[in-house]
């Protein structure tokens, strides 16, 4: 990958594929349709969005997005990231989320969570790789093609910010 950098509405083309790619592999997420690019906007924070670029093509995404409105829990987001199907396993989603994780904690954010589907071993493996731990399973909190599937959460700590 040859650049990190904020992700704009004009991306949402590139980026919406690649979310659609994550979809379909029926382990990434409960959804099952590609939102529009504005109802995608209204769930994400503003900040703390990124693409990777390699010759000018976007090869993954990241994002951040509030896990409650209450002020109390304005530093606990929660992260997505996706890889395009041709490009995984090359390193980029760890960039990402590196990348992710030292903006958030400029931004103020103390904790980053993640629910990840059991099956999803390779994103389990990023997460750990970065410092989240596991800390509970939600079993059969969502169906997915009428099925029960169960979710591990994961949780980073930031060092820097919140310690207070």
């Amino acid at each position: 990958m040859n650049l990190i950098r904020t992700m704009l509405a004009s991306d949402w083309g590139q980026v919406s594929k690649i979310y659609k790619e994550g979809i379909d592999t029926g382990f990434a997420t409960f959804e099952t349709k590609i939102p529009t690019y504005d109802n995608w906007d209204k769930v994400h924070l503003k900040n703390c969005r990124f693409v990777g670029i390699q010759k000018d093509q976007i090869t993954g995404w990241a994002a951040l997005s509030p896990v409650s409105s209450r002020n109390v829990y304005r530093g606990v987001a929660e992260v997505s990231v996706y890889i395009a199907k041709d490009f995984r396993g090359l390193g980029i989603g760890k960039a990402l989320m590196k990348h992710l994780i030292l903006e958030s904690e400029k931004e103020g954010i103390w904790t980053l969570q993640s629910g990840i589907f059991p099956s999803n071993s390779k994103s389990i493996k990023l997460h750990e790789s970065l410092g989240f731990r596991h800390i509970g399973k939600r079993e059969r909190v969502g169906k997915l093609h009428g099925v029960w599937i169960d979710n591990v959460l994961y949780e980073r700590r930031s060092k820097v910010v919140g310690l207070d």
